[in-house]
């Protein structure tokens, strides 16, 4: 009988995981080899644990499937904890399995040992340390089920050493997903007449609701309401461009997302949550609902979310048509760059089937009006609010669409976070076009000071300051194997994108902007 590392690792490929994103050590080493006895599953070396987790995120964001994680013991799942924590708000597969030390071994108390559950609960829905190696394949057909949903989740696998080595293990059969959730016709039909009744009404969709079929349906309800409909801040994915119905994504500053909703009368929730603010301030609530306004949750993530707005499409005699954002491009930019110029650029080159991953944070305020005509393509937000995702997330989604061209979007401070995700980039030769936005600061520190109306002191300024020295980006990028430049004008910019885009294999491109 095979050992529980080949039962493990078939187990996963049977159930549909095939791609693990990866950083093991020694109690790996046997799940590692049994990878060579499955050649279907595709394996992808990181240096760092949270290229690993950002990495699958981004992949099940696009494969719509998961993707697993093979981490090294505690230590090596808290280096993967912050986009493990963006990939469960995101709500996405995804399969995180973590080596521990042999079981008759932590009794001694080795240097490495750590409470792995404690830790993994706290971004995992499911969590199970497998007990025996003729269970092992079970827990691992039980790990897919749940991380697959519905709700998709992130679920974690703990695997002793010994389990791995140990023979006795047989693969285990793929295990039926839940069926959705459906919601009763009598609350359809309750909602379409509170709303048919009259009043601003929007609709704020989020999780899987941004995908085509979604918006396409919510594009007739907002027709036949005379609605807007938004986006959470947050949603893992949106579908945008020209043909599709226009969906405005609310903005990350509590006041602005007050000017947005102003007025509604009704606000139908589709697989999201009311909008909150990510922060509190003083003097303000946290929840950024409009006084008076009725909020009606139609969905949850268990829900198929579809079915739903098709039902409520029909219980408001919706017609087939919609508006429709027609095809437009801005001016191909010259000049200075700016946090403007650069978008112009990015939305006059933006390709057909583009997947944008947007971790531009305070510079990348322009880019949704400079991108909301162009073809079709898919936005890729950071879901939790946790920095270095944009590039691990972009890495993940060029391995699940490789005919696609992927564009990170990336603020320099949080380019930090993750710059080993150019190396897999490079190892890998995935068509990823890296843009830096530097403005040699941490920016959003420094206008949170001014939000809140403080005075910048010398230790605050030093703390938000990226200069002093300045980072040289090409450096660090030739230093892992992609091709580089920095432009110095918009024309130039626009040049560069073209050709990065249009040439196989990484680029990256860094734009010096001036703080906003």
């Amino acid at each position: 009988m095979p050992n529980g590392a080949y039962a493990l690792i078939r187990t996963l490929v049977d159930a549909g995981v095939s791609t693990c994103f990866t950083n093991p050590g020694t109690t790996e080493l046997f799940l590692v080899e049994a990878m060579d006895s499955v050649p279907e599953m595709r394996t992808v070396l990181t240096l760092f644990e949270g290229v690993a987790t950002g990495a699958a995120d981004g992949y099940a964001r696009m494969a719509g499937a998961p993707a697993s994680t093979l981490l090294h013991l505690g230590p090596g799942l808290g280096n993967g904890l912050a986009n493990l924590h963006n990939a469960r708000r995101a709500k996405v597969p995804l399969v995180n399995i973590v080596g521990d030390h042999a079981q008759d071994h932590l009794r001694h108390d080795p240097p490495l040992r750590s409470d792995i559950e404690t830790v993994a609960r706290s971004v995992s829905t499911w969590v199970r340390t497998s007990k025996a190696t003729s269970e092992l394949a079970l827990d691992t057909a039980e790990a897919v089920r749940v991380a697959t949903g519905p709700p998709a989740q992130v679920a974690t696998l703990i695997v002793p050493a010994n389990l791995t080595w140990e023979d006795g293990a047989v693969p285990s059969p793929p295990q039926r997903p839940s069926a959705p959730c459906t919601v009763p016709t009598d609350v359809i039909e309750s909602v379409a007449k509170r709303v048919r009744a009259g009043g601003p009404t929007a609709l704020l969709l989020g999780g899987n609701a941004l995908q085509v079929r979604s918006i396409v349906v919510a594009g007739r309800i907002a027709a036949a309401l005379g609605a807007r409909i938004f986006a959470e801040r947050t949603a893992p994915r949106i579908e945008r461009g020209a043909g599709l119905p226009s969906v405005e994504r609310l903005a990350y500053w509590p006041e602005l997302v007050s000017a947005q909703l102003e007025g509604l009368q009704h606000l139908m929730l589709i697989d999201t949550g009311a909008p909150v603010s990510f922060f509190a301030y003083a003097g303000r609530e946290s929840s950024l609902v409009p006084a008076g306004c009725e909020v009606h949750q139609l969905s949850t993530p268990t829900c198929d979310v579809v079915m739903i707005l098709e039902a409520l499409a029909e219980a408001l005699n919706a017609s087939d048509s919609a508006s429709l954002q027609e095809r437009s491009a801005p001016r191909r930019p010259t000049g200075q760059l700016t946090a403007e110029t650069v978008a112009q650029a990015i939305g006059a080159t933006l390709p057909e089937g583009a997947i944008v991953a947007d971790e531009a944070l305070t510079s990348g305020g322009a880019l949704a009006a400079n991108t909301a005509g162009r073809p079709r393509h898919t936005w890729l937000p950071v879901a939790g609010g946790a920095l270095g995702q944009g590039m691990p997330a972009a890495s993940g989604a060029a391995i699940a669409c490789p005919d696609r061209p992927v564009i990170a979007l990336e603020g320099d401070g949080a380019a930090l976070y993750s710059m080993q995700s150019l190396w897999t980039m490079a190892r890998e030769q995935l068509n990823v076009t890296v843009i830096i936005f530097n403005n040699r600061a941490y920016r959003m520190i420094s206008t949170e000071f001014t939000r809140h109306g403080k005075q910048i002191g010398d230790k605050a300024r030093s703390v938000s300051d990226l200069g002093n020295p300045d980072i040289d980006f090409v450096a660090l990028a030739a230093g892992l194997g992609v091709p580089s430049g920095r432009v110095d004008d918009a024309g130039e910019l626009t040049n560069s994108l073209e050709r990065a885009i249009a040439e196989p294999g990484p680029h990256l491109i860094e734009t010096i902007i001036p703080a906003v």
